[in-house]
């Protein structure tokens, strides 16, 4: 009786072990290179062997780095750009496994995994090293704004002022932490794209949410957040960067960063509840607090003009704009 049991327990472990493999993963149809998904103002640059993909307009000081959320790339900041360098430099740049930065495969990294968030705030030195800043004024928005605080806790003295639009400190970012393990395995990264791909049109609804007034995700808009899905590897991507994610706790270290602080959130933020950002706000040491009313997740597109006004007033305030 022993026997027969153990012979079928080998055979379960065996089709654990070898069953996500024999599952096909065919090539996404209808993606090309980024590089062919680009806007004329686009550019790109190689950081620690990644081709990032980012946009610049104006000059001068302070110089507006800006980080934007999941899901989003520098599309989001697009009725922003313009007005900010009217007040000095704006660099906006996509995060790994977004818009239309390149998506490197496990072979090509060369021991430096762009997924994880450690990578977040390497790559985002390496920009500001290889464009001549030497301090900035970060600007993130949702989990952008989870990576200026990394930034900033990392390098302070390369940050001016922090500009968090509705940051994802508190939410935490990424799989459970006891789900990471599996996500890691080979089996997992095997299937992982087929997952990413069915679970797709979640971020439709991630994109509602967003809004105050989701009439205002007009076609354009739509056809904006999505061309980078167009781009080569965006499944793969995006599955590297759910397995490398990890609980970062930055709410324990608030308290490290002196630097002026400004926090915008809209009354009505679905993603990032508005209480959250209130509460951010009271635990930096030197932060202020603007809520916009009848607005969403994404002040910076919904509000645009509520937005600026806060951000001028507020580097205006402190002479540096």
């Amino acid at each position: 009786m022993r026997k027969p049991l153990l012979w079928a327990g080998a055979g379960i472990i065996l089709l654990l072990l070898v069953g996500p493999f024999l599952v096909p993963v065919p090539p996404l149809p209808d993606t090309v290179p980024p590089e062919e998904l680009a806007d004329p103002d686009s550019r790109f640059i190689e950081l620690h062997g990644v081709r990032v993909h980012y946009k610049e307009q104006g000059a001068g000081e302070p110089v507006f780095l800006l980080l934007h959320g999941f899901g989003a790339s520098t599309f989001s900041w697009r009725e922003v750009m313009a007005p900010l360098a009217s007040m000095g430099r704006v660099i906006a740049f996509d995060r790994p496994a977004f818009g239309l930065t390149e998506r490197p495969p496990r072979s090509e990294w060369g021991g430096f995994n762009p997924y994880t968030p450690e990578a977040q705030v390497e790559l985002t030195r390496a920009l500001m090293d290889a464009l001549g800043v030497e301090r900035a004024v970060l600007v993130g928005n949702s989990a952008g704004g989870t990576v200026a605080v990394h930034f900033a806790l990392t390098y302070p003295e390369r940050v001016q002022e922090l500009v968090l639009v509705s940051p994802a400190v508190y939410v935490g970012g990424g799989a459970p932490a006891w789900l990471l393990p599996l996500l890691r395995t080979p089996q997992a990264r095997h299937l992982g794209p087929l997952l990413v791909r069915r679970i797709r049109q979640s971020g439709m609804e991630l994109l509602n949410l967003a809004w105050h007034d989701p009439s205002r995700l007009t076609p354009d808009v739509i056809e904006g957040y999505t061309k980078p899905l167009r781009a080569q590897n965006w499944d793969r991507a995006l599955w590297e960067l759910t397995a490398a994610s990890r609980p970062l706790h930055l709410e324990r270290r608030l308290h490290e960063l002196t630097m002026p602080a400004l926090v915008i959130t809209g009354d009505d933020d679905r993603v990032v509840p508005t209480e959250q950002s209130i509460r951010l706000a009271g635990e930096l040491p030197h932060a202020e607090l603007v809520v916009i009313p009848n607005c969403g997740h994404v002040a910076q597109e919904e509000c645009p003009a509520a937005f600026l006004e806060a951000v001028r007033a507020f580097v205006q305030r402190l002479g540096t704009g």
